[in-house]
């Protein structure tokens, strides 16, 4: 199990989010804290200058972006279009 932290960024850009998004990212929140790689998160290990950083989908244009602060803690840190976030 992994323990899940959140960048206050983070928590203001979830409050722009539609409910339905916010109910879907909280589902997707809990299939993180069990396992981050989980094939219906669609992680992915990002590149370039983002190396370290991973993503997961929570629609089809809308990523987070999550980092591990050790072994079984993470840190979402922010959330976003997908046009605007890797910025």
């Amino acid at each position: 199990m992994v323990r899940v932290y959140y960048s206050d960024h983070f928590k203001k850009q979830v409050k722009k989010l539609t409910e339905k998004q916010q109910v879907k990212l909280a589902r997707l929140v809990v299939l993180l804290k069990e396992n981050p790689f989980s094939s219906q998160l669609k992680t992915k290990p990002l590149t370039g200058k983002f190396i370290g950083i991973y993503s997961f989908r929570i629609e089809r244009d809308f990523r987070a972006l999550f980092k591990f602060l050790s072994q079984g803690k993470v840190l979402i840190f922010n959330i976003g279009h997908r046009k605007d976030i890797y910025r």
